[in-house]
């Protein structure tokens, strides 16, 4: 089984138009957000009920945010952030960590 092209990649830094910067989330990544860390409800995310069990990461892509929180965002909301501020990483990277844990 071939896999799709995906619009964005696990790992990669994103921005929100408020200026939100956020971390696209890999599947493991994501399951331990949902169990531990609460939905931001942002604009542009998806809320169908059980619409985003299996992200595809093109139309649907799991982003952790540097509030601490996470939604499934729709791919035309957000767009790549090559160099995201030092602070704002670190934060995200820190969140990571303790998912790890």
């Amino acid at each position: 089984m071939s896999q799709r092209k995906r619009a964005f990649e696990p790992g990669q830094y994103v921005s929100l138009f408020t200026g939100l910067v956020g971390i696209v989330l890999g599947e493991t990544l994501y399951t331990a957000a949902t169990k531990v860390l609460k939905q931001g409800q942002k604009p542009g995310r998806y809320f169908a009920p059980g619409c985003c069990q299996h992200p595809d990461y093109v139309i649907q892509i799991p982003v952790l945010f540097e509030d601490g929180t996470y939604d499934v965002m729709r791919g035309m909301n957000i767009k790549r952030l090559e160099n995201p501020p030092a602070e704002k990483r670190e934060k995200i990277e820190s969140i990571i960590e303790k998912l790890k844990q």
